[in-house]
């Protein structure tokens, strides 16, 4: 069973960082591309970054560009995002997901379709 696990999250100042976590299980981790997408509250979900399998190319979202950081250790199953100089719009459920749907291209295209996402973990930015 394919599991996914988030973790990391939490309540920080604007300007301040974060570093989430996802444990990745039931599957060949280091042969799969991963993914995060996002959810604010009141809005629809939306992709922040993909990395590759194993060459760790990766591509963001432009609203995150400069600021987040997706890497991954294939020996520990765990991908992470750092979020550095985070905003109050960066507030949003934070979801790891693996299996993109087709129609969405290319690895390095936005994509919040995949076979298998996590519970996910809650980033507030708030002063």
């Amino acid at each position: 069973e394919v599991q996914l696990v988030e973790s990391g999250g939490g309540l920080v100042q604007p300007g301040g960082s974060l570093r989430l976590s996802c444990e990745g299980s039931g599957f060949t981790f280091s042969d799969h591309a991963m993914s995060w997408v996002r959810q604010a509250p009141g809005k629809e979900l939306e992709w922040v970054s993909t990395i590759t399998s194993l060459s760790g190319d990766t591509n963001y979202a432009a609203s995150v560009k400069g600021r987040f950081t997706i890497s991954r250790d294939n020996a520990k199953n765990t991908l992470y995002l750092q979020l550095d100089n985070l905003k109050t719009e960066d507030t949003a459920m934070y979801f790891c997901a693996k299996d993109r749907d087709r129609s969405c291209g290319v690895w390095y295209s936005p994509c919040v379709l995949f076979k298998y996402r996590g519970q996910g973990t809650q980033v507030t930015v708030s002063s």
